[in-house]
């Protein structure tokens, strides 16, 4: 198969007890298929159905499924192989070896060719082993040492240790350089593709040797290293690049698309729903109604069929002319809020943020590279100075977007500033300028919140924007706006901005505490959240 060509099977010469034979690998939507070649060596050497052939590489390491299909692509590899039961290296056994000579996946289907093998593969189809490397941890003793004498062996490793000594922590360039000593090292002893338990051993020897990288949140906590059921995290990133740059091959990366808020959810309160006629008659009556208890009492049970409208694409754009009550009666989207995840998911963001997360990211912010921006935000947020840029509470929120900055999505996509970000998350105008002009200036927008003062640091009013309409906020507090900001998503039904994902994504798995360890979760999130919780304050 020459390079370039799509959906083409590719041959492979197999050598088994001295005979030679062209084994087909077939491909499906641009993958070579492992469990399909296993089968067909097994018909050309008419071996029973259940023998387990295993296959390993030239320094003896086996070889899994998931990078069988990257190794085949890569040119220059040639194979190996033992039936099970016979792969010691220590005993070699004719009777039971196959040896699969040097290809490339240049060659085309059906040509042929014979040549000495100096790189070896090895095939293997026992579920058990592929189970115990993907779910047995490597031991975290041998995992923190493997780290630990990389770092030392390599220039400029000895700088990650006393930064971490001196700070209990790695700033963001630390970090990247520390990813990059270590792929170099996993490259350098396994190869380009190394297996997954390596990579795995990587990422648990950095959290081992440096503790407060850890996530609590993750189900291993080194996850935004290296995640083997994603093949996301920092390593992971490198190998691509390392893998990419060695081969000059350019490969779309699969889109990852979280729910969020868009995803349907089961009512958490027990309040009973109206339906049919009932339904249609209480949302007439509380569109009149100047009773805002009466209102709000209509509002929670008529909640069930609200969400109807918000999850279903074809209305959910309508669902402020069909409860117009939102409008005027501050309240209602913590209400909603509430109905779906409970009284204390609703107040974690108030009862944790001033006391907690506030001080943390103000602390973490002064390692940040110096900045104008920075610098007013973090003055504003201590309250320093008479001549404050924002409101104290806004400011700490800027701030975290600064420690979770919008990122690019594909190769050809462009990075927005975080100042432009910020603009996406908040806006402010005067007291007296026209809402309605406001509004048209704006356009259509993801949920925003809308702060109306006579100076940025002197805030009168809040409100939330949606569908180019104004929501006003409950409490008139910059916390307190914000809280009702990310409720609205939820409330709404509406998905978090591009720029902004990796933001709403920790205020919601890690303040909230909403689906953590189900919420898809970038490094960069997982990395924040294990700095916070091991910052002292």
């Amino acid at each position: 198969m020459r390079e370039g060509e799509k959906g083409c099977d590719m041959l492979v010469p197999v050598e088994y007890k001295g005979v030679s034979k062209w084994v087909r690998v077939p491909k499906t939507e641009d993958v070579y298929s492992y469990q399909e070649f296993v089968e067909g060596v097994l018909v050309k050497f008419n071996l029973p159905d259940f023998t387990s052939l295993m296959l390993k590489d030239s320094a003896g390491v086996e070889v899994d499924e998931d990078i069988f299909d990257e190794l085949l692509k890569s040119s220059g590899v040639s194979f190996k192989a033992f039936t099970e039961g016979c792969h010691d290296d220590s005993v070699e056994d004719s009777s039971s070896e196959a040896s699969f000579s040097e290809w490339s996946p240049s060659r085309a289907s059906g040509a042929s060719s014979s040549s000495g093998s100096d790189v070896t593969i090895i095939l293997e189809s026992t579920k058990a082993r592929k189970r115990q490397l993907i779910e047995g941890p490597p031991d975290s003793i041998i995992a923190k040492d493997t780290v630990m004498v990389a770092l030392h062996s390599k220039p400029g490793g000895n700088q990650i240790f006393k930064e971490y000594e001196k700070t209990n922590r790695l700033s963001d360039g630390t970090r990247r350089k520390m990813v990059n000593i270590l792929v170099a090292d996993m490259v350098e002893t396994h190869g380009r593709i190394p297996p997954v338990n390596v990579r795995i051993t990587y990422a648990l020897g950095i959290t081992t040797l440096f503790p407060n990288l850890k996530d609590p949140d993750s189900k291993n906590g080194y996850e935004h290293f290296y995640d083997h059921q994603s093949g996301s995290g920092y390593l992971a990133w490198r190998l691509k690049t390392v893998q990419r740059n060695s081969t000059g091959e350019i490969k779309k990366s699969k889109s990852c698309f979280q729910q969020g808020p868009k995803t349907p959810r089961n009512m958490c309160s027990v309040v009973k729903q109206l339906s049919g006629d009932e339904c249609k008659e209480a949302m007439s009556v509380m569109r009149h109604s100047a009773d805002k208890k009466l209102v709000k009492e209509k509002m929670m049970a008529t909640f069930q069929h609200r969400q109807k409208v918000v999850q279903d694409p074809a209305t959910t754009s309508t669902v402020l002319d069909h409860f117009p009550r939102f409008l005027d009666t501050p309240g209602l989207i913590d209400q909603d809020f509430t109905m779906l995840f409970g009284e204390e998911v609703s107040g974690k963001f108030l009862a944790r943020w001033p006391t907690f997360f506030k001080p943390r990211i103000i602390s973490d912010c002064k390692n940040l590279p110096e900045s104008a921006h920075v610098s007013e935000l973090l003055l504003s947020a201590q309250q320093e100075s008479e001549d404050c840029v924002w409101d104290s509470e806004v400011a700490a929120i800027l701030l975290l977007l600064h420690l979770l900055p919008p990122t690019s999505k594909g190769r050809k996509a462009s990075k927005i500033s975080t100042s432009d970000a910020a603009d996406r998350l908040v806006k402010f105008i005067k007291v007296g300028r026209s809402m309605d002009a406001f509004l048209k200036e704006t356009g259509p927008v993801q949920p925003l919140l809308l702060c109306v003062g006579e100076r940025k640091n002197s805030i009168q009013n809040f409100y939330i924007v949606l569908d180019q309409k104004v929501i006003p906020c409950s409490t008139q507090t910059g916390v307190a706006a914000f809280d009702e900001l990310f409720k609205a998503h939820f409330a709404f039904a509406v998905s978090y901005d591009e720029a902004l994902n990796n933001f709403y994504t920790f205020i919601q798995t890690t303040v909230y505490g909403i689906d953590v360890g189900v919420m898809k979760e970038s490094p960069r999130v997982k990395e924040i959240r294990a700095r916070l919780l091991h910052t002292a304050v």
